[in-house]
């Protein structure tokens, strides 16, 4: 099985040059201010790509997923929304969540502790797949200060369930991939601090 992880292309996915695979993997802020007319652009771009199965959450900037007010769009019968949700593909287990620590104020923000651990809590044990907009607490979590900005009780779940795949962005300028023990941890973010399209997708096969 051959995974596509992307993530943080801010409306600028027309530009990204993807890899074929068997699952294309968004993990958030695919619009930059989350208006209708951004997610209705994305939902088109992503709905035709030629990867089989295709899979996004939301990030902080796509506001329209969380707003009770914006005009309903329906999502394409090829892809699958995720928010604090899962699916299963050939056997494989996939969880998905847009939530992140307080940032900004910006979407789908949550306060660390309690706030946030209720919606991790929910993750299943049995998870292969993890996608979450933010990253866990010192895995590609370094902003451009210096300072690690991932969330604590996310890396404690995922330490807990250890899954194959844990694919998130949110964080521009700590691209990368790595594995700690049967976990590969992936930050997919396409552009870095300046929004330049800089970072090419992830490919990873299972």
């Amino acid at each position: 099985m051959k995974i596509v992880c992307i993530s943080d292309t801010h409306g600028r996915h027309e530009d990204v040059i993807l890899p074929d695979g068997d699952i294309l993997i968004h993990a958030g802020d695919v619009s930059s201010t989350g208006r209708t007319f951004e997610i209705a652009d994305f939902l088109e771009w992503f709905s035709n790509q030629p990867h089989k199965h295709k899979i996004f959450i939301a990030g902080n900037h796509d506001w329209y997923f969380e707003s009770d007010t914006a005009p309903r769009l329906k999502i394409p019968s090829n892809i699958t929304y995720l928010d604090d949700s899962g699916c299963e593909i050939k056997g494989l287990k996939i969880w998905g969540s847009p939530i992140q620590p307080e940032f900004n104020n910006w979407a789908f923000n949550r306060a660390r502790g309690k706030a946030i651990k209720r919606h991790w809590d929910l993750i299943p044990n049995d998870t292969d797949i993890l996608i979450t907009h933010g990253p866990p607490y010192k895995i590609f979590d370094k902003v451009i200060r210096g300072g690690n900005v991932g969330c604590e009780e996310l890396l404690k779940k995922v330490l807990e369930v250890n899954p194959l795949i844990h694919v998130f962005g949110h964080i521009h300028e700590d691209y990368g991939r790595y594995k700690v023990g049967v976990t590969t941890f992936i930050n997919a973010s396409l552009l870095n601090h300046r929004y330049y399209l800089t970072n090419a997708p992830v490919v990873i096969n299972i």
